[in-house]
Parts: structure tokens; C-alpha cells; sequence
């Protein structure tokens, strides 16, 4: 099965970044908002199929939420939709001199606001479905305790976490852009995906819908889990402001401006041979 070699596949993603920058606002905001909730739907589906596996194992227990975690990242890359944390890597053609500085910017604020009421909407979507009612609201009370879990982290818990997330979130992109079928795509997302989500780290986006819905449904249930900062101001300060800016680093640097510091940026020897070639 054929697939891109490093050098190949930093080209493709300078390509497609590109033309994220140039996409239409109203393009941008419909795929960002179809990312949030494709990625929520990978965050349901996770608590439901792991809310009561920890009291067995709780190491297969993150295994099998991360597992299927992962179709929400393969939604958004092979069904097509803008992800803030993926869009990380728009700083290859920033720095290749493809797109503009605000172009960048422009792209990161309208998706990550598109993501958000995704999220959102896909929240009050499951709180009213009641599917969260299931196993006398066992589901909703782990549900709560993630939730509550994210906003009890101390800065550096976060930010590290955040880092480590969005490091293996673009590498399931990049590994997706290797292959040119939907069977490699799917396999190059999955095991990064698998890996971020078994190990605990924090992804913006995600969080936008577990600790959301933990906020609309605490006042349902009964734990012992400390909820004091499980409040829209709590997320906000506690954990999304720090994991966004952890994931930014994750996906932007440590991905993004490596791979093209090792694959595209030209030294200044091969300027100078380029400028006398052109006289």
C-alpha cells in the first residue's frame, strides 16, 4: 500500500493549509462548526462505552474510550471540516510565505469560535436526549466526574497535558495526509488519537463538549468528586484558556515548525544558488 514519505507529505500539508487560509468566512464557520460536533460525538460516544469499565480495568478503560474517540478526528478529516487543534499546522505555509500572518489568525479565531458552538449545540443536543439517563444516570454521574476531573488540574497539569495532546493530534493529521485511501487515513488517525486520549491529555476542542455537558447535568446527580470549579467560569479560566494555548504549542511547534524546519526551510546557501540561477 502506497503512502507519502516525510518530504512529500510536509508538501501536501503546506498545500491543504493553504487553502484553509483562502476558504470563505461562511465556508469557515459551517466546518468548524461540523468539526465541534464531530468531535463531540467522538467524546460521547467515549463515555458511554467506558462509564463503567473502570472498576474492572482502568487502564483498557481508556484504551477502549480512546478507541473510539478517534472517529471523531477520521469525520473530520476524511468527511471534511475545520479543527482549531489540527489547524495548527497552518504555520508550515506561514513560514513557506503562503499565507499572511492575519490570514492565520483569521482562520484560528472563526474556527476556534465555529468548534465552540459546535460543541456546544452537540451538548445541549445529548442533555436533552436523555441519553445520559442511562444505568439509573451512571453515565451522566461519570460524565460529571470527567468533567469536574479537567477543572480540578493545576496549570502545569494542563498545559503539559495540552502540549502532549496536541503534539499526537497534528501527527494523526499528518500520518492521515501519508496515505491516499480511507483505510490509511483511518489508520494513521486512530493510534495517535488512541494514544492522547488513553494517556489523559487535554484537547481543547473535546473539552468544549465533556466539561460543558458535566456543567448541565451536575445538578442531576450525586458524587463525591469536588465540583466547586465545575462552573462556565472555572472552564474558562481553569482549563480552556491553558489547554488552548498548550495545544497551540503542541500542534504549531512541535509538529508544524520542526517538520518544516527539517523538510522545507532552505538554508541560506541554496537563496543564493537559487538567485544566481535565475540570471
Amino acid at each position: 500500500m502506497a503512502f507519502k514519505k516525510p518530504e512529500e507529505i510536509v508538501e501536501t500539508v503546506c498545500e491543504v493549509c493553504t487553502k484553509k487560509a483562502n476558504l470563505s468566512l461562511g465556508k469557515m464557520f459551517v466546518l468548524a462548526f461540523l468539526a465541534g460536533v464531530f468531535i463531540a460525538f467522538g467524546a460521547e460516544l467515549s463515555t458511554i462505552v467506558s462509564f463503567d469499565l473502570g472498576k474492572f480495568s482502568v487502564g483498557f478503560s481508556r484504551f477502549l474510550a480512546g478507541s473510539v474517540f478517534s472517529f471523531g478526528l477520521m469525520l473530520v478529516v476524511i468527511a471534511g471540516a475545520e479543527l482549531f487543534t489540527g489547524n495548527g499546522l497552518m504555520v508550515i505555509p506561514l513560514l513557506e510565505k503562503r499565507i499572511s500572518f492575519k490570514q492565520l489568525l483569521k482562520n484560528w479565531s472563526i474556527v476556534y469560535i465555529g468548534n465552540f458552538i459546535g460543541s456546544l449545540f452537540f451538548a445541549y443536543l445529548i442533555l436533552y436526549s436523555g441519553v445520559y439517563n442511562l444505568n439509573n444516570k451512571a453515565v451522566a454521574t461519570y460524565a460529571v466526574e470527567i468533567a469536574a476531573n479537567k477543572v480540578n488540574l493545576n496549570f502545569l497539569e494542563a498545559f503539559l497535558r495540552a502540549i502532549a495532546c496536541n503534539w499526537l493530534v497534528a501527527l494523526a493529521i499528518w500520518l492521515a495526509l501519508a496515505g491516499d485511501d480511507v483505510i490509511s487515513k483511518m489508520a494513521g488517525i486512530y493510534f495517535p488519537i488512541m494514544a492522547f486520549v488513553a494517556s489523559g491529555f487535554e484537547h481543547s476542542i473535546a473539552n468544549m463538549y465533556f466539561v460543558p455537558i458535566g456543567i448541565l447535568l451536575k445538578d442531576a446527580i450525586t458524587t463525591q468528586v469536588n465540583l466547586a470549579n465545575l462552573t462556565w467560569l472555572g472552564f474558562i479560566l481553569n482549563n480552556l484558556i491553558i489547554v488552548t494555548i498548550g495545544n497551540i504549542i503542541g500542534g504549531a511547534f512541535f509538529v508544524g515548525f520542526i517538520y518544516w524546519y527539517a523538510y522545507l526551510r532552505k538554508k541560506p546557501s541554496q537563496n543564493l544558488i537559487s538567485e544566481k540561477t535565475e540570471f
